[in-house]
């Protein structure tokens, strides 16, 4: 399928960031995409991660907590909780206790398998629907939770093709020379691994001219290994050097994101592969193109660089509205500066970054044509900044079974390029306040998500909302005057 401007020079595309829903897609989240749809008339979704709830209690089977555990290893605490209450049972608590390695459990874990795979498949379909139903091509790349349901991201690829208007090309390798295995190289300039490839854009005039290009970016799950849910210091990746992870378990333990450990070291980066492929991609268009320049691009991914913390500005603790930052950048607040980014533009939670910066932004700035790059990852993040030459930008969740902001500011994010100058793109976010209404269908649990508090630092950043510290102050008053009049002072009449 090519790609095209369409004769008045726009390309019109949506953003559309964690889903992240089980086999049953909220019906609100259903809503938001096909009003988005039906609002935006895009020419091209694109999917920026977390599409799936890996850790979705439907998954409990097949969870992976990181890529090279054990089906079912390490389950949080919570994910089992949230199966007791919809009433699942693992299967290692259905039957009598059978060996890791027998057949049979090899059989019962296979059946796990082909169960998660049809699970996730449903998922597809639903929100997929309104795309396909709307004849809206779609691509799709991947976040930290998509494998955790259990089916890697290599196969969920395979998946996503399986469905009509896909445009996640197949990523084959190419044989070596001397043999019959595989390097990682691909045969198909374009594509680089799962979630990472190239979507050229051609001119309105009907030639095979590249007017733009869309870059889908795998930008990983997590970084080295975490540690053992005892305390035990974190490993790392092997061949990957020690010193380059900074951050202690010691560290993460004080400035984790609590409900889940599997970031003890850190959120991932592109791979190498990646990086080099981001440059290697520019010049093959501008060789497509017959005049070796990089075209105009845009770099969509799940997780943000360190960069993004340059869209905003360090303020004191005390400050209305401000987030504490985490991490690497933990011990200082922030809120948007105005100076970078756009009007309307939202700071709802800390930037989650990798602890080490790959370089990408580096590699896009130094390769030329890249104008933007826009992630997802921190559901209740919504800005644009323009830093050195380059927007870095966010869209919000778009779901409604995770944490995130008021029913009303989620939402999916438009962008309509223009053909002349796709740099001088326009975007919006299209929220579920303005097409649908204030008001989701379960706002219970909405009101939770945006009032989630796993640490320190959120109960922090919480009270620095100032609804937020108004009511507590307010619930501390009535419980003091509560206090006084049903104990103290009884004794002190006494």
């Amino acid at each position: 399928m090519t790609l095209r401007f369409r004769r008045n020079g726009t390309f019109r595309v949506l953003q559309m960031a964690d889903i992240q829903d089980g086999p049953n897609v909220n019906e609100d989240t259903l809503r938001l995409i096909r009003a988005a749809i039906a609002e935006g008339d895009p020419d091209l979704i694109v999917f920026t991660g977390d599409q799936i709830r890996g850790y979705d209690p439907a998954y409990i089977d097949t969870f992976l907590r990181r890529r090279d555990d054990e089906p079912g290893e390490h389950i949080r605490a919570v994910t089992k909780l949230e199966a007791r209450v919809r009433g699942i049972t693992p299967m290692d608590e259905s039957g009598p206790d059978v060996d890791a390695d027998s057949a049979n459990h090899q059989a019962l874990l296979a059946a796990a398998m082909d169960a998660t795979r049809q699970k996730v498949r449903r998922t597809f379909a639903a929100f997929l629907s309104p795309a396909i139903e709307a004849h809206v091509p779609f691509a799709a790349t991947y976040g930290n939770h998509d494998f955790q349901c259990g089916v890697l991201v290599d196969e969920q690829d395979d998946m996503y093709r399986e469905f009509d208007g896909c445009l996640n090309p197949k990523t084959d390798t190419v044989p070596k020379t001397d043999d019959d295995s595989q390097t990682k190289g691909n045969a198909d300039p374009l594509a680089c691994e799962p979630g990472t490839f190239a979507l050229p854009i051609a001119a309105s005039d009907g030639s095979d001219r590249i007017a733009m290009s869309v870059m889908m970016v795998n930008s990983g799950d997590y970084a080295g290994k975490a540690g053992d849910e005892d305390g035990e210091p974190a490993s790392y990746m092997e061949g990957t050097p020690q010193a380059l992870h900074s951050i202690t378990h010691e560290f993460y333990a004080k400035h984790s994101r609590a409900l889940d450990l599997a970031d003890s070291a850190g959120y991932g980066s592109p791979s190498p592969e990646a990086l080099q492929w981001l440059a290697d991609v520019q010049h093959h268009l501008g060789e497509v193109n017959g005049d070796g320049k990089p075209v105009p691009a845009i770099a969509f991914q799940h997780i943000p660089p360190q960069e993004f913390y340059r869209c905003l500005r360090p303020v004191p603790a005390w400050t209305p509205n401000a987030v504490e930052g985490t991490r690497a950048f933990a011990g200082q607040c922030y809120v948007i500066d105005e100076s970078v980014c756009r009007p309307g533009s939202m700071l709802g939670e800390s930037i989650g970054c990798p602890d080490e910066n790959c370089g990408e932004v580096d590699t896009l700035r130094n390769t030329g044509g890249y104008f933007a790059l826009f992630t997802g990852h921190d559901h209740k993040n919504s800005f644009i900044g323009h830093v050195d030459g380059l927007d870095l930008g966010y869209a919000p969740t778009c779901g409604f079974e995770s944490y995130g902001p008021k029913s009303a500011l989620r939402g999916i994010r438009l962008f309509v390029f223009h053909e002349d100058d796709p740099a001088a793109y326009d975007s919006r976010m299209l929220t579920f306040g303005e097409l649908i209404g204030p008001h989701s269908g379960d706002e219970v649990r909405v009101f939770f998500g945006d009032h989630l508090m796993t640490d320190g630092a959120s109960v922090r950043n919480q009270l620095r909302r100032p609804k937020v510290f108004a009511a507590a102050l307010l619930t501390l008053a009535a419980t003091a005057h509560v206090v006084w009049h049903s104990v103290i002072r009884r004794l002190w009449y006494r």
